[in-house]
């Protein structure tokens, strides 16, 4: 029975389609068919029940599907451990990124990974909006927030404040805000996912919260462009910390009401499955805590970080 017949298997389980779980490992339909087929005949047994609209276990698939994910993680893990060093890590990294993180700060880590890895891959997906593992042929990524899909697997990278912030030029402009209910004097820069505009922004104050729904002419999709915007001094911006940690340590941006926090958030590494955690992902999500502990660090000698 082929290793590579299993590992489809899993994906057709995953993904309830055959041709999904083909496109999703770069085979076509009815290869994927033949695979299939190729694992029944040497059970003996039917895995799946097929009708015209919809693909799902049969019980002997039921029974058969958790100890071939665990025959393939031990066999991953078995790998892993012959390996004599790191330089043998070696595939094809097909990340998902959010645009300002991934553009300005993931990719040249990625970068010095492929340098040190002769053998490594990446194909990135640079996009705001929402990733869908099996329409998007990816197979991790990196996005900010705690994941609420108990059927991800995921690595917490590391907390991340959310700072409001301005440029020195907009501030040679306009008075900084000193509290909450300066902002009504500014203009907001505001990232929009799908139809939300977000335009109320939340501060803390006491252990309290304080909502403040902000005037503005630029909302945008992209994260980076609101970043652009608000490093051209067209107003004020909410931004993770991590986007602009660059943009602050070089006085482009610097941060406001600092003594009313905002809302901060987490940084996660997704997988779609088990079996997607491959060496290369574990040294994707080491580089990552690596180079945002170094950012913080950095950030709190400087100063800008509490």
């Amino acid at each position: 029975m082929l290793v590579e017949d299993l590992k489809l298997v899993v994906k057709i389980s995953e993904m309830k389609s055959i041709s999904k779980a083909a496109s999703s490992l770069d085979l076509q339909s009815a290869t994927a068919s033949a695979a299939l087929k190729r694992v029944e005949a040497e059970l003996g047994a039917e895995l799946f029940i097929r009708t015209t609209r919809s693909i799902r276990l049969s019980k002997e698939g039921e029974r058969f599907l958790p100890q071939c994910e665990e025959a393939l993680s031990l066999l991953s893990l078995a790998k892993q451990n012959i390996k004599s060093d790191n330089k043998d890590i070696e595939g094809e990294l097909r990340i998902a990124l959010s645009s300002d993180l991934g553009r300005n700060v993931v990719m040249p880590w990625l970068d010095d990974l492929l340098d040190r890895y002769p053998k490594l891959s990446v194909r990135s997906h640079v996009s705001d909006s929402n990733i869908d593992f099996y329409r998007d042929s990816v197979d991790l990524a990196l996005r900010y927030g705690k994941p609420n899909d108990t059927n991800m697997f995921g690595f917490k990278i590391c907390d991340v404040p959310r700072i409001l912030c301005a440029s020195p030029n907009y501030l040679k402009q306009h008075k900084a805000p000193k509290h909450p209910n300066d902002l009504q004097y500014h203009q907001g820069l505001f990232y929009q996912l799908q139809e939300r505009i977000n335009d109320t922004w939340e501060f803390l104050e006491n252990g309290k919260t304080i909502k403040v729904k902000m005037k503005g002419r630029r909302a945008a999709n992209d994260g980076d462009l609101v970043r652009r915007w608000c490093v051209k001094s067209k107003g004020i911006a909410v931004k993770s910390l991590i986007d602009i940690a660059e943009d602050l340590l070089a006085q482009r941006l610097v941060p406001l009401m600092t003594n009313y926090p905002h809302k901060s958030t987490e940084l996660w590494l997704m997988c779609p499955s088990r079996q997607s955690i491959t060496p290369a992902v574990r040294l994707v999500r080491d580089e990552c805590r690596k180079r945002t502990k170094a950012l913080m660090e950095e950030l709190t000698k400087k100063g800008i970080l509490c």
